[in-house]
Order: C-alpha cells, then structure tokens, then sequence
C-alpha cells in the first residue's frame, strides 16, 4: 500500500475514485486517468495540469466542493520568472501558501527572497509540527508529508530587529525611491534628481543621509548660491523643502537604513551545501510601523537585482524568485515616474532569471500595467460585507479567464488553505480556472524564537561582513572640512631672488573658481577619487529609478 493510501486509510477517508489503477502516486498525469476517474468538467480542468516537466505542487483540484487528490494542481518550474499574484482577505492563508511555494523552491535549488512582515516566516528554517490538523490535510490532498526545515538567513532593514544588517547608500538609492520615503511631490522629486545629478557630477559622494542633507544645505548657503542658480529648474524654497524633509526623516531615526556597508543583493543568489536554494528572509517586524520605507526598500532591492543580472532568456529555472509582501503599499500615492520604473522592472527582469510575485488583498491593490506581467494566480477568499468590497469582488472576477465556475460565488466560499488558481503551462498558455486545496508547508508554520533567530544570525558568515556599519570620508565630511577656517601659518622666509621673476596676475586672467570647483579640484578629492566604490569626476550611471549601478 502506498504511503498516502496508508494515510487516508488511518482516517477513514476514501483515497482514490473507482477505476484508478492501484499504486497511484500523486504526481500521476491526469491524461493517464480513466475517463470516469473524475467528473468530465473536472477532467479537462485537471488535464490542463498535466505537465511532463520540473514543476511545483500546490494541491489538488476542488469541484463540487469535493476535493478530487488525483487531480493535482502543479506550476512549472520554468514558468516561476513569468512573475505572480498571491492574494486574499486577511486570514485566509496567504502567508502559508508563500511558504509552501518556497518550500518547493528551494528543494528545487531555487533561491527564494521573502519579506515577513509580522514576524511568521522565520519558521521555514524550522522542521514543522506534525499533528491531526496537518495530517488530515496531506491525506485529503495526497501529500506524502515530512516535517523539514529549509536552508535560509535572516536579515533586518538597518539592522533594526533580528537579521544581517541590511544598508542601501544614498547614491545608490536614488532620487526616486528616495523621493517616495520622503512623500516629496512631483516637482520636490524632480528638482532631488537634479541634485542627485549635481552630486553625481561634482564627485560628491552620497553615502548617508547627512553627506545628502550637507549638500542641499551647501546649496541653499550664501556660498552655494551661485551653483543652485546654475542647476536648472531647482529653486531656493523647493530645495529648503527637501532640506527640511531630509532634517525630519533623519531625526525619526531613518538614517540607520542608509550607509555602508551597501548589502550586496547577489548574497540572495545563493545555494546550500546540500543544493538547496536559500530563503532569505527580510525580518520587518521592528519597522513594520513605517510601511512607506520598508516596502521602497523591497523595490531598491529588486532594483538592484535588475542592474547586475546578465540577460538569461527563458531558463529552465529562475535564478531567484522575489516575494514582495504587502504589495500595496508600494503603490499607495507613487508618482507616475514611479508606478513607470515599476512597470518596465517587472517587465524586463524576467530575462534576468528573476521570478517576482506580488502578495496583496486584492488585485485592484496592483496596477493594471503591472498586474498584466503577472502570469501567475493564487486567489483566497475574497469578503463582500460591503458595497466595496463587493465591487472589489466584481473586479477580482474580471481579472480571470473564463471559468467552469461561478467565481463571485466560490471566492467568498473557500475556507482558509484554499484558492483559486490559474498559471502559465509549459508553452506560455494560461491554464483553467481551478478551485484548489493547498497543501500544507513541512516547514514550522509559526516563528522561531528570538534567541535561535540570534544564534542563526551570529553564526552566518554574511554577519561578519554587514554588522559593523562604516563611516568613511564622503560629501558631509568634504564640506565641513572646506567650511573650517584655515590654520594660521607660520611666516615662510623671503626667498633667494630669482633671475626671470614669475610676472604678477593681472585684472584681465580669470578669477579663482567658486567654492565647489576649489573642492573638487583640491587634493583630498583627487584621493577620493581612489577610494573603493567611487566614480568620481565622471556622472554615475543611473538606472529607470534612479538608482546608481555598481560594480561587483
């Protein structure tokens, strides 16, 4: 007897339909089935299903309000950098069907990066619990289940909570995420990129919040005035306005997110010993109060990903795949520049290798350009108590191809760990619609505690690297320096006179160079010119957000 015909006999529960042959394993293709193994409109469900290639499981097909475990609901592997959509209302089991996706990722050698907003992904590094509730569901759905934990590490914004410090520097974050953490409007966002752009140009190196604020104050200063009137479209109030963003931004404690060491996204590429994908696992619950920055920070991240990835084309796996939780609150009051930068990212990381799945409540959370790049559909239970909600439904049902069911109905009567879904099959073609009971994670569904969360981070060897942050010379320290009044200096004796005598300058030669062309000209920024990282006395490339591409 096979192992879940073993199972489901230990619960009574029926195993397989009349007509299927013994020895059926849960990976069996629908098309070998016999005809009256499943209900006709169930059948040509399933048989849209039946892949022949690597794919993942997510469970087995409902009808009826039957849960038929022969008819397994599967997404190729290749298919995961096609991009996705996991959503539902509150409770319904959105963060379990991330995990179970993961688990499956990572087994598969896919590196996975989760952001786990209220603190209850960290338990994927942990063997789960095994109990009736979780036997019960691998018996309904055919699952041979295994308690197991995944190769992961965690990571915390700044280093604030449990995790490997996670730093952006300011140059590199750029002027349009940046302008989004700071709620900056159009013209605020715009007239920053032209100080970013001045910033780039003079060699002023941006690397946390104060080298920024000390080149604004510069510029709106009796001294740099005539370089502000020299950027055009920047004006003197405007630029006091982003001063003073940039003053109250800072003293929130907002500065620890931003200097170096920059964490360099490649460590998210990585494999176990044992061929296994890493889940990373950003920990956001110490800053899960300041949303605006910690979900730019995810689209920085992703960002950053895009710039140093070689085109791979259609891969037989992704390289990585990205879940960007709470997705909404990327989208709530962006400018267009932003929503734009958003929209050809996920459009063209997907030759990158990169899969990217979007978790939210509904899909009107996404906008429209981007929620047309996502092939992928996971859909919980939907609640209509109200006139908005309702409409919200309505709007989820246009959302999916045409369907054997009645969708209004069936998303607002599916229990939690189940969902509607549809994917991209092997050839690129949307699948049917299908009502679907999730299997259960292996991993712990809860979080590991603190003190084990401390020992996993002490003992990673990216700890050494990202814990201690770093404050070397940059634009702050440049223009105080410039702003200290210059030593006294002792008398030099009156030289030996010279033969030809060096004429006087007359009133005819050009003058001395302002203030910032005596800096970048002065000898400490030539050594800077040196230092690691830097790209002075030439603009640094900039990417669709504006942020700065690095060299590995």
């Amino acid at each position: 007897m096979s192992d879940s015909k073993a199972s489901s006999a230990a619960t009574g529960s029926s195993t397989e339909p009349a007509g299927t042959a013994p020895g059926t394993t849960p990976a069996l293709p629908q098309e070998a089935l016999p005809q009256e193994a499943l209900p006709q409109k169930a059948l040509e469900i399933a048989s849209g299903y039946a892949f022949t290639g690597p794919a993942l499981d997510l469970g087995a097909l409902l009808w009826d309000g039957v849960c038929l475990p022969d008819a397994q609901i599967r997404i190729p592997l290749p298919m995961l950098n096609r991009h996705g959509l996991v959503a539902g209302a509150t409770g319904t089991g959105k963060t379990k069907t991330l995990q179970l996706i993961a688990e499956q990722l990572s087994a598969q050698g896919v590196p996975v990066f989760l952001a786990d907003i209220k603190g209850d992904v960290s338990g994927i590094s942990a063997p789960g619990a095994d109990n009736d509730k979780v036997r019960a569901r691998a018996a309904d759905v055919h699952q041979e289940w295994t308690a197991t934990g995944f190769p992961a590490e965690f990571y915390a914004l700044g280093g604030i909570g449990h995790g490997i410090p996670v730093r952006a520097t300011v140059t590199s974050f750029g002027p349009v995420l940046l302008s989004k953490v700071l709620r900056l409007n159009q013209t605020q966002e715009q007239s920053l990129g032209l100080i970013f752009h001045y910033a780039d140009q003079k060699g002023l190196e941006l690397l946390d919040l104060k080298d920024l604020r000390s080149v604004v104050a510069f510029l709106t200063s009796d001294e740099g005035k005539a370089e502000l009137k020299n950027i055009g479209g920047l004006s003197t109030a405007t630029a006091g306005v982003i001063l003073r963003s940039l003053t109250a931004f800072e003293g929130q404690g907002m500065g620890d997110f931003f200097g170096e060491p920059e964490f360099d996204t490649a460590e998210f590429l990585r494999t176990a010993s044992d061929g296994r994908g890493t889940v990373s696992v950003l920990e956001l619950p110490a800053v899960q109060d300041r949303p605006q920055l910690f979900s730019t920070f995810l689209m920085w991240l992703l960002a950053d990903l895009f710039h140093d990835l070689p085109e791979v084309g259609d891969a037989e796996k992704p390289k990585l795949v990205f879940f960007f939780d709470e997705a909404h609150l990327l989208f709530n009051d962006a400018s267009r520049a932003f929503l734009d930068s958003i929209t050809q990212t996920v459009r063209l990381i997907r030759s990158k290798g990169v899969g990217v799945f979007f978790v939210t409540q509904t899909p009107k959370d996404v906008p429209a350009d981007v929620l047309a790049q996502l092939g992928n559909r996971v859909q919980h239970a939907l609640r209509a108590f109200t006139p908005d909600d309702q409409k919200a439904l309505k709007a989820t049902v246009k959302t999916f191809p045409n369907s054997a069911y009645d969708l209004e109905e069936l998303l607002t009567g599916l229990g939690t760990g189940e969902a509607v879904v549809t994917v991209l099959s092997e050839k690129g073609a949307p699948t049917p619609v299908a009502a679907t009971r999730l299997r259960a994670p292996e991993s712990l569904m809860a979080p590991v505690d603190a003190a084990a969360l401390d020992r996993a981070v002490a003992a990673s060897p990216l700890h050494a690297r990202y814990a201690q942050a770093v404050d070397r010379e940059s634009a702050y320290e440049k223009l105080e320096r410039r702003a200290a009044p210059e030593p006294a200096l002792e008398p030099a004796p009156e030289p030996a006179p010279e033969p030809a005598a060096e004429p006087k300058r007359t009133r005819s030669e050009k003058p001395q160079g302002n203030v910032v062309e005596q800096v970048v000209g002065s000898g400490m920024f030539k050594s800077l010119a040196r230092s690691i990282g830097t790209q002075i006395g030439r603009e640094i490339t900039r990417s669709v957000f504006g942020t700065a591409r690095r060299r590995r």
